[in-house]
């Protein structure tokens, strides 16, 4: 079997993507600080607790989903030792110990575009982050690029993404948790934003199709160009939900210079794996609400 070991297995993402790869026949192994059930231990900030991983997993791939992803997160420092220096720890490893998988996996963010003032995002633009998560992220993309030659490396930069057992700090989240507690009024911020809110069985498939890719030394959108507008989400909740919650505008949510639309071109992500369909939201929205 195909041998993936994913560090961060315990995200919301290497959950889902976990038992999604096993049902396309991989093998999974998973990293965490805290394991539980078959995870190892380990903490990508220590060099030799990645060493003895990867001396006993001897991946075929590796997907690094391990980060300080909270923007608000207290400890700035933190998101450079984990999301830059953790990153490039585990590659000197590989190197170190000779061990080149058939791809690894590098999980950037589009926050690292911050405001461009353009509705549809691609890879060509230059990069402005605005918070210490995007900057660790970028600085992680141009170290990491540097083993492009050395390694077979694919950089990933996805866009919002939700699904059963996201964090309720996440917005989507928290639009559901009012509806199921029957909240009567909910505070939101900008009401007129258009957002990507891709499926996260979406995200799943694009990053099983980028392990089998022969491409590599790349930078890619994870993203689908679709733009959902916050109130249109609202409207969709009313009918799951079957009543009308009230919106109110909190000013400490609004945002200046907000963008109205902020969405991610996938030309090269199709272009790399081909096209990939998703579900409706409507059916996103109504899992999460139901689960």
């Amino acid at each position: 079997m195909k041998r993936v070991l994913i560090f961060g297995s315990d995200s919301f993402t290497g959950k889902h993507l976990i038992s999604y790869l096993k049902k396309h026949s991989y093998r999974v192994d998973g990293t965490s600080l805290n394991p539980k059930n078959n995870e190892l231990k380990c903490d990508i900030t220590k060099k030799e607790e990645i060493k003895e991983i990867l001396k006993t997993i001897q991946p075929d791939f590796i997907i690094n989903l391990s980060a300080i992803s909270f923007v608000a997160h207290s400890n700035n420092e933190d998101f450079y030792k984990i999301n830059t220096i953790g990153t490039i720890n585990i590659l000197e490893i590989c190197q170190e110990l000779n061990i080149n998988p058939k791809k690894i996996i590098l999980a950037s963010s589009a926050t690292i575009y911050g405001n461009q003032n353009k509705e549809l995002l691609d890879e060509s633009l230059c990069p402005k982050p605005v918070n210490h998560y995007g900057c660790s992220k970028l600085s992680m993309e141009h170290i990491a690029s540097t083993f492009f030659e050395k390694l077979n490396i694919i950089i990933t930069r996805p866009f919002n993404y939700t699904g059963i057992g996201q964090s309720e700090n996440f917005l989507i989240p928290k639009i559901i948790k009012h509806f199921k507690e029957n909240k009567k009024e909910i505070e939101l911020g900008n009401l007129d934003v258009i957002r990507e809110f891709n499926d996260i069985n979406f995200v799943c498939e694009a990053y099983k199709r980028l392990l089998e890719t022969p491409h590599k030394s790349v930078i890619v959108n994870i993203a689908s160009n679709r733009g959902i507008k916050l109130l249109d989400i609202i409207e969709m909740m009313n009918k799951i939900a079957g009543y009308k919650i009230k919106v109110k505008i909190n000013p400490k949510f609004v945002r200046k210079n907000e963008i109205k639309s902020l969405t991610g071109s996938n030309e090269l992500l199709f272009k790399l794996i081909g096209k990939i369909n998703q579900k409706d939201f409507f059916e996103t929205l109504k899992e999460m609400y139901e689960n």
